[in-house]
């Protein structure tokens, strides 16, 4: 698989204070990574600096060959990454077509692999609650309509921010169902979750981060060998 995000000596602040040292990071085409890591140690704002939006940020961000690293947050959306963030961002005065159709664009080449048809194959439930607003979704309703969204950019790599954070073990395993469709479909995925055992399941590759440093990089297989590590850095 050839590189699609390549992420070298990123360093990122927030004020005088320093969250992400020397972050180096690859992600190849259609591949599934997962973003491993306590609390505070850096996951969320590495998402965010690959999407532009820590202003205070260091260092080389590649996607598809091409220099991001100053590029304004619209500017990488346009060029194939979608944001699925922490707490969703559903606009609640909007119905659930609104909220789909207002970030339908096609992919950087000009494809349109996900229409509104497909977003509805994928969550039926969006489909029969097509017309209510966001706020009247339930959270799971919301993450699907979130990541749905996020998909009708026709991206090439999407950053995922606590999947199944709050939601019902049904709905959660709906959405893990969900991320091995998308990744079939060939778009790349990090996702970050506390659910270490469905991560495990679908990722081609898990990353921790302990401090804002990547501490491990490699497949689940070599992680599950390294139980020190899990102890220390998950509680596993």
């Amino acid at each position: 698989m050839s590189a699609l995000l390549e992420v070298q000596k990123l360093e990122a602040f927030y004020g005088a204070g320093q969250v992400l040292h020397g972050i180096a990071l690859s992600v190849a085409r259609g591949e599934q990574v997962a973003l491993l890591g306590r609390n505070g140690m850096g996951k969320t704002t590495l998402l965010r600096s690959l999407m532009g939006l820590v202003a205070d940020r260091r260092g080389q961000i590649n996607l598809n060959g091409r220099d991001i690293m100053r590029a304004a947050p619209e500017a990488i959306a346009r060029a194939g990454v979608a944001l699925v963030p922490e707490g969703r961002g559903v606009f609640g005065s909007l119905s659930v077509v609104e909220n789909l159709v207002m970030a339908a664009r096609p992919g950087i080449d000009g494809r349109r692999a996900w229409t509104l048809e497909k977003i509805y194959d994928l969550f039926p439930r969006l489909h029969a609650r097509r017309a209510n607003g966001g706020q009247q979704l339930s959270g799971g309703e919301q993450q699907m309509l979130t990541i749905g969204r996020a998909l009708m950019t026709n991206p090439d790599l999407i950053l995922i921010d606590e999947a199944t954070e709050g939601l019902a073990p049904l709905v959660a395993k709906d959405i893990w169902r969900t991320l091995g469709i998308i990744r079939s479909e060939g778009v790349a995925t990090i996702v970050v979750d506390k659910d270490f055992r469905s991560l495990s399941r679908i990722a081609d590759r898990m990353v921790m981060l302990s401090k804002g440093t990547v501490v491990f990089d490699g497949t689940p297989a070599a992680l599950a060998e390294k139980q020190d590590l899990l102890e220390q850095h998950l509680g596993v």
